[in-house]
């Protein structure tokens, strides 16, 4: 048998047919043929097979805060894979750099949040918080309290429990029953008052979770689980008087509150965190992407102090994963944490936000788009086939705008429906903010009624 040397260069064809033959995307349609295959990425900046050049949108799925090609980075990842490349970390074995980052975590987050469980990914952070939740109160005598409550829209991730979370139909369609006891609230959504049968958006919701609560009972219900603002659902900021006023409820009903940051933290939205702001004063918090700027797979579920000890409490917690604390990801994310608060990544995330938003605005002028919307360096726009009811297109106008934008204009957005949404490294520059503005001005101006877009 001849094997194939990895240094062999291919084009970008011979490499897209061996991805058809060979790899099953996530997310993929069937029908799709076509593949875009990168091979080097600086800043902000991607290069596919055969050289063209990309500014990249999205940040992969939200999480290359710091740009792609760091070699300080590469270094620090090298230099721990000669000094430990990895040992586990289960029973009583640990190592320096995952240590080091849960006490740089601690300082991070929120006050009372000062226990860390490692995870490789966001959905087995989420995995890990939903049970955590109910093995703290099954300690706590009250075993009963299993229940989980999620919401439409919501993506927590596709492990079993976090995909049972996940408010997104798609990922159950197929798959049979997830965990049992959990509940999917309406979604707070803004932008579709519709949903609200003429009521204020945030009074309509508490009032669902009350009475939500109440059908379940309360002494059932473990934990809620959301994001500060929706992201894979749509970029969907919740009103401001949503989260404290959830907060209130949760708290007379002992029902603990886990805030998925997978997407929003580390400088997202402005932030190191973006709970804290949105006032959802989280029990747990679960990361993952932008801890490590995607340089190295990492995740990890912060909790209070509380939390931690009784999970961890005489019998253990029975629960982990083979690449929990490890060293090679922890060094990683310790360099990657230092690069965001170096550069004040945060904060000019929170100004570059501001700056696109405002070059998207003229935008709100075409009857097509129904919003534009977003936080720090998070933003969508929303499109609608009809101006006064907001319905939706018949077929995913995001899609078509997406490939438009990739194809055309080598801009690189995500498609959400009919949503597109936009999540650039914090590092993007003003000039390339101004460059992805104006490509996706000129692309949704060639977008007809009927949602198919004008040829060039």
């Amino acid at each position: 048998m001849t094997m194939t040397s990895p240094q062999t260069t291919r084009s970008g064809t011979e490499l897209a047919e061996l991805d058809r033959k060979y790899l099953v995307h996530p997310n993929l349609h069937g029908a799709i043929s076509n593949r875009c295959v990168l091979v080097r990425g600086q800043g902000c900046r991607l290069w596919d097979a055969d050289g063209t050049e990309y500014l990249d949108g999205t940040a992969g799925l939200w999480l290359v805060e710091v740009g792609h090609g760091r070699e300080e980075i590469a270094e620090v990842a090298a230099r721990q894979m000669r000094e430990l490349a990895y040992f586990t970390s289960f029973w009583e074995f640990s190592n320096d750099k995952a240590i080091a980052l849960a006490e740089r975590l601690t300082e991070l987050a929120p006050a009372n949040l000062s226990k860390i469980f490692y995870t490789s990914g966001g959905s087995e952070s989420n995995e890990t918080a939903i049970k955590a939740a109910r093995l703290y109160h099954f300690r706590r005598g009250e075993p009963q309290r299993r229940w989980i409550l999620s919401r439409q829209f919501a993506y927590h991730g596709v492990g079993y429990g976090s995909g049972t979370a996940t408010g997104l139909d798609q990922y159950h369609h197929g798959f049979g029953e997830g965990i049992p006891e959990v509940e999917h609230l309406t979604v707070p959504y803004p932008f579709h008052e519709e949903f609200y049968n003429g009521q204020p958006a945030t009074d309509f919701l508490i009032a669902e979770l009350e009475a939500t609560i109440e059908r379940i009972g309360a002494e059932n219900i473990a934990a809620m689980i959301g994001e500060p603002i929706i992201g894979a659902g749509g970029v969907i900021v919740p009103p401001d008087d949503y989260w404290p006023r959830v907060r209130t409820v949760l708290k007379k009903h002992g029902i603990l509150m886990i805030a998925d940051e997978v997407v929003t933290a580390f400088g997202r939205t402005g932030s190191w965190f973006a709970s804290p702001d949105a006032g959802m004063e989280p029990d747990m918090i679960s990361v993952a992407k932008g801890i490590t700027s995607g340089y190295v797979p990492l995740g990890a579920v912060l909790m209070r102090e509380d939390i931690g000890e009784v999970i961890a409490g005489e019998d253990g917690f029975h629960h982990g994963f083979t690449y929990y604390g490890h060293p090679v990801a922890c060094a990683t994310a310790l360099e990657n944490i230092d690069i965001i608060e170096r550069e004040s990544l945060a904060t000019e995330a929170k100004r570059k936000g501001e700056l696109l938003r405002a070059e998207l605005a003229p935008l709100a002028d075409n009857p097509l788009v129904g919003d534009i919307r977003g936080r720090g360096l998070l933003a969508a726009l929303e499109f609608v086939a009809d101006p006064q009811t907001r319905a939706p297109f018949e077929f995913p106008v995001g899609e078509g705008l997406a490939d438009l934008l990739r194809d055309e204009y080598h801009v690189i957005v995500r498609e959400l429906g009919p949503v597109v949404a936009m999540s650039p490294p914090l590092v993007i520059t003003d000039d390339q903010i101004r460059r992805l503005a104006s490509a996706i001005r000129d692309a949704v101006g060639r977008l007809r009624p009927d949602g198919t877009f004008e040829a060039s």
